[in-house]
């Protein structure tokens, strides 16, 4: 398995993202599988630092046979007064909050798009990553990609609050 993502970037310090629906090393749900009910998962950040202008939430599979990873939700400007995500939020019909952008997934759809690890490839990793942002808006263009916005966030981030739920092929629904 890959190392984690982050660290060769250097630490940053860390705060904490929580989830109703999603947990560290625990397989994903079907609820939230891209076959099986693709509904984005609820999370909740707390403990981010003192000057935290807004927060970008992305999720990544590192270990999607592609070299490069797979996106599956990029979600930044987010104001610095949410500190949550409703179940399905970046789901098709979700409600992000005002100023919040997504951008295409891996799919080219704006939005989350479920674990879906290909058969044969072992358990991924999904990062799911809050970042506390130092400014409060990072202007890109909105057909980016999630990896633009890694680029933007690596120059901005103030500390990360990580959770690595995992998925198979075979995991059970």
């Amino acid at each position: 398995m890959a190392e984690d993502p982050y660290e060769r970037f250097g630490a940053v310090p860390q705060f904490t993202v929580t989830s109703e629906d999603v947990a560290d090393g625990r397989p994903v749900a079907a609820l939230h599988r891209g076959s099986k009910g693709n509904t984005s998962p609820q999370l909740s950040w707390s403990g981010f630092p003192e000057g935290t202008k807004s927060f970008a939430v992305t999720i990544h599979d590192p270990d999607a046979p592609t070299g490069a990873g797979f996106w599956h939700w990029a979600v930044y400007n987010i104001p610095p007064s949410v500190t949550s995500f409703d179940r399905g939020a970046g789901s098709a019909g979700g409600s992000m909050p005002a100023g919040a952008l997504q951008l295409k997934n891996e799919y080219r759809e704006v939005g989350f798009a479920g674990a879906e690890p290909p058969d044969g490839t072992g358990r991924h990793r999904y990062y799911v990553v809050v970042h506390a942002v130092d400014v409060d808006r990072l202007d890109l263009d909105p057909e980016s990609t999630p990896s633009v916005l890694g680029f933007n966030l690596h120059y901005h981030t103030l500390a990360r609050a990580v959770m690595v739920p995992t998925a198979a092929f075979d995991d059970p629904d």
